[in-house]
Formats: C-alpha cells, sequence, structure tokens
C-alpha cells in the first residue's frame, strides 16, 4: 500500500524557514543539498513510484517516494555503502531536509537494509520517465533542442540537433573469474551445504566424505605456483572437477532422505548455480575449450557474463553492457544487457528515440566505426540524418579541383570527432564519480536501477550546472546594460564641453563617473 504524501504549499524557501532544529538556527537556502532537492520534479517521482504498489488500503503504508529516491541518489552522490549513508543521513539535518523530512532527528528515517526494497521498487520505465522530466528541466534553463510531448504530427519537423551515441561496460564487483578458481569456490559451497545437511539430520548416520583438505591442497599446489603450465592447469581442474561431482552426488543421495528443505533459500539458489556451473565446466574440460554459451563466471551474481571489449589493459570486462545517446549534455540510457551484444543493432532504435523525446530527427549522428554499417548508412540517407566517419570506398584522390572539398571533409571528421567526445567524457565521469566503474549491487534488478540513479545524477548535475550558467549570463548582461548607460550618460555630459573646448584632458580624466551612476 502507497499514500500519497499531501502536495506541500509552501515554497521551496519557505519550507527551508520551516525546517525545525532543535538547537536553533536555520537551513541556508544556497545550500548545495537544498539547491539539489529544489531541481528534481519530486511529483514525477511520486506518480511514476505510486504504480509499483496496488490501490488497496491493505497493508502499512510504504515509505515516500521523495525518502526512496532521494536516498538512492544520496548514495551515488555521496559514494557511501548502504550502512554508511544511514549514518551520515542521522548526522547531517541538511540530508535529512533533501529527504523531505520537516524536523531534525537524530535517529535515521530508515534501516539500511531498505535500501534494497527501494532500488527494486524503481524499473527502468519509471526512471526514464523521471530523467526525462529532468531533460525538460534542463532545456528550460538553456532551450536548444525543445522537447515536445509524444503525440504525433501531421507534417514532420525537420532534422535538428546533435546525437551521440555510445556503448560500454559497467563492470560488477566479482573476482576475475578463472576455471580453477570457479570450480575451488563451487566445492568449498558445497561441502557448507553438507555439513548444514548433516546437521540436519534427525537419524544419527555416517557424514559423506568430501576430502576437503586434499582438495585444498591440490588447488593451492596450482593457485600458488608462479607460471603454471597447460597440464598443471588443467591437471588441476580436473581435480576439482572430481572432488565436485562427489560432493554433489553426496547432496543427491542427502536430497533423497528429505534433507534438501533444510537448506536456506540463498544456498538451494547457489546449488542451481553450481550444478549449470559443473555442466559447463566439464563440457569445456572434455572439449578442450574455454567458450561456451551463457557461461557462468560468478556463483552470487550467476547473471554477469564476459564481456569482450579489446581495450588494452582490459581486454575482457565482466558486468553490463549499456547503450548510452547524450544530447546537449543530457544522458539517456536506452539498453542494459548482461549477454554480450552488437551495438550497431540499436542506432536504429536510439534515432526513434530520439524523435520521440523531442518530435523530429537528428541533423547528425556521431558513432565510432562499428555502428557505421550498410544497414545504418541506408537508414540514416533515407531520413536526411548524416552519419559522421567518412563514407565508403576509396579516399577521394587529392587535385587542385577537389583540394577545398577534401580539406572541407577533413575538417568535418575531425569536428565529428571532437563532438562525439562528450559521450566519452559521460562514461568517465560515471565510472571515476558515481560508482560505475565497479557496481557493487548483487542482483540483476538492482544493478540496472544503480546504473540509472548514477545517470539520473549526472544529470541534476548537469543542471544545476547550466542553472548557475544561466544566472551568470544574466548577471552579466545586467551589468553590461548598467555600465553601458553609465558610460553613455557621462559621455553625453562631457562631449558638449570637449566640443566647445571648454575642458581640458585632465578634467576629463578626473570626472566623477559615480555621480552618474547615481543617476543611472
Amino acid at each position: 500500500m502507497y499514500r500519497k504524501p499531501p502536495v506541500n504549499q509552501l515554497t521551496f524557501d519557505e519550507y527551508v524557514e520551516d525546517f525545525i532544529l532543535p538547537f536553533g538556527g536555520k537551513l541556508r537556502s544556497d545550500n548545495r543539498w537544498v539547491m539539489l532537492a529544489q531541481q528534481i520534479p519530486w511529483a514525477v517521482v511520486d506518480t511514476a513510484y505510486a504504480q509499483q504498489f496496488s490501490q488497496e488500503d491493505l497493508g502499512s503504508p510504504a515509505k515516500s517516494s521523495r525518502l526512496a529516491l532521494g536516498a538512492l541518489i544520496l548514495k551515488e552522490r555521496l559514494g557511501v555503502t548502504d550502512r554508511e549513508l544511514v549514518k551520515q543521513i542521522a548526522e547531517n539535518p541538511y540530508l535529512q531536509y533533501f529527504l523531505g523530512l520537516t524536523t531534525y532527528q537524530d535517529e535515521a528515517p530508515f534501516h539500511h537494509s531498505l535500501l534494497t526494497l527501494f532500488r527494486k521498487r524503481f524499473t527502468h520505465e519509471s526512471l526514464e520517465e523521471i530523467n526525462e522530466a529532468i531533460a525538460r528541466l534542463i532545456v528550460d534553463v538553456q532551450p536548444t533542442t525543445a522537447l515536445v510531448d509524444t503525440k504525433e504530427t501531421d507534417e514532420p519537423a525537420p532534422p535538428n540537433g546533435q546525437l551521440l551515441i555510445d556503448a560500454t561496460c559497467v563492470p560488477a564487483d566479482i573476482t576475475y573469474p578463472t576455471d580453477l578458481k570457479l570450480l575451488n569456490a563451487a566445492r568449498e559451497k558445497t561441502e557448507e551445504m553438507i555439513d548444514h545437511m548433516h546437521a540436519c539430520r534427525t537419524t544419527p548416520a555416517k557424514k559423506p566424505r568430501t576430502y576437503r583438505q586434499k582438495a585444498r591442497q591440490a588447488y593451492l599446489r596450482v593457485a600458488k605456483a608462479r607460471k603454471p603450465g597447460r597440464r598443471k592447469l588443467r591437471k588441476g581442474c580436473g581435480q576439482q572437477l572430481r572432488y565436485l561431482r562427489r560432493n554433489l552426488s553426496a547432496i543427491a543421495r542427502m536430497a533423497e532422505d528429505g534433507l534438501l528443505v533444510a537448506l536456506p533459500r540463498q544456498h538451494y539458489r547457489q546449488l542451481l548455480v553450481i550444478q549449470e556451473l559443473y555442466r559447463q565446466q566439464l563440457w569445456m574440460y572434455r572439449q578442450r575449450c574455454h567458450r561456451i554459451a551463457d557461461r557462468i563466471v560468478s556463483i552470487s551474481q550467476p547473471h554477469v557474463r564476459p564481456i569482450v571489449r579489446g581495450k588494452a589493459g582490459t581486454p575482457v570486462e565482466f558486468g553490463a553492457k549499456i547503450a548510452v545517446s547524450v544530447v546537449e549534455g543530457v544522458s539517456f540510457v536506452d539498453r542494459i544487457s548482461w549477454n554480450a551484444y552488437n551495438e550497431s543493432v540499436d542506432l536504429v532504435q536510439q534515432i526513434e528515440a530520439y524523435r520521440r523525446r523531442f518530435g523530429h530527427d537528428p541533423a547528425s549522428v556521431h558513432v565510432d566505426q562499428i555502428y557505421r554499417t550498410r544497414e545504418n548508412r541506408r537508414y540514416c540517407q533515407s531520413k536526411g540524418i548524416r552519419l559522421s566517419g567518412p563514407p565508403l570506398g576509396r579516399p577521394r584522390r587529392v587535385s587542385e579541383a577537389t583540394a577545398e572539398q577534401v580539406k572541407q571533409a577533413h575538417q568535418q571528421a575531425q569536428d565529428d570527432a571532437t563532438a562525439r567526445m562528450a559521450v566519452e567524457g559521460k562514461f568517465g565521469q560515471g565510472k571515476r564519480r558515481f560508482g560505475l566503474g565497479r557496481l557493487m549491487a548483487k542482483l540483476a534488478l538492482t544493478s540496472a536501477t544503480m546504473i540509472h540513479i548514477s545517470f539520473l545524477v549526472m544529470n541534476l548535475e548537469h543542471l544545476l550546472t547550466r542553472a548557475l550558467c544561466s544566472w551568470l549570463g544574466v548577471w552579466w548582461q545586467g551589468w553590461k546594460r548598467t555600465w553601458n548607460g553609465v558610460l553613455s550618460l557621462w559621455w553625453l555630459q562631457i562631449q558638449p564641453m570637449v566640443r566647445d573646448n571648454r575642458v581640458s584632458r585632465l578634467e576629463i580624466r578626473e570626472a566623477r563617473i559615480p555621480q552618474c551612476l547615481g543617476e543611472v
């Protein structure tokens, strides 16, 4: 059940004044958390959040949408753990104001375990709706490419604006997986399951042998070797496979006695993953290969897949592959996939998403080489969209007649490469500052939520920057108009005397301009 909070009739400035501090004083309206709270469309957040609950008045009411989303935003912006976030909220009145509280309290407003529920309650569609609402605010601050409603018009608008597209991998928080390491971890977990199931026996029986000490020594002989060869690695994997097969057979025999129900839910889930892991590793061991479909690289996070990127230092990354589009500094997450795929297939959908958001096609699409397929070129050409990059075929031969055209083409390619650097900068900002460098969430659903939250926080930072730049621009224009008026009035006073030669240059230099400022 969710009870929609009453609409606050006070303005944010009045709300800051009414925030009660037991030790006296008041909150500053220019604080960063106060300014950030004013930029978030909380009405849109509440509407999207309320759709996750039933309309029946059953059960205890859930936490407010501002508290739920605000806690996730604080976690990403502060870069802390769930437990540390709860402690900082209990100590900082500005953080409590950001979460929608009206009075400072020295206790945390929620338990740290609720953050997992908050991540599950915000879906991809709800976060996309909130992100587009923030994009509308950015356009209102500095209108360059106006957003429109999703209603279709009779006459399509001409192409306008730039669309930057790229894909990247968000690494998950797992150890680097090797076949030997995975098999050893699976063997140790099955030994724990056997111990737990044997302890739950009601009748005395002999405990199945696991040979855990010998298995551990066999693993360390290979793992601690500086440069183990292929034969030694294969022998070590074969030994761990046989130990793991023995443990799984023992668990199957104990399951026939009805002891499988004694396993906790987490252990039962791990048992299913280990059985599939054993099947994959046994097949690769027999086939003498290291590639299989839907390969498991983590027992705790079986949804994680290897993503081959081919970059220096990290040729393979383990995490989610995301497709991102950037328009005027605003980022949109268009796709999140845990399986590797060719990102060029997303270009048409991303252009259609651009048309849905802004009401027209982009004038140019800036991508890297993998997107420039023949199908994508034909699609962009049919829509009148310029796709960045050199055309197909051999380079044009330079001559006197084509020298100027070749020069313009080289300059256009350089400008396109410079414009595409913005999307690479977004990836760097997210991975260095906002937790995309190592995704700490454990579930696939909560991991996708944290990816969306990271880009949402980056858009909020962009909104604050644009609001500040807009205010500075207005201040500069006002200052320039004021001093232009002062100088004009001063010159009108001095000009007749200069024309009649009644004053000297020294007297003009010593003329008091501040007197004119008071008249203006």
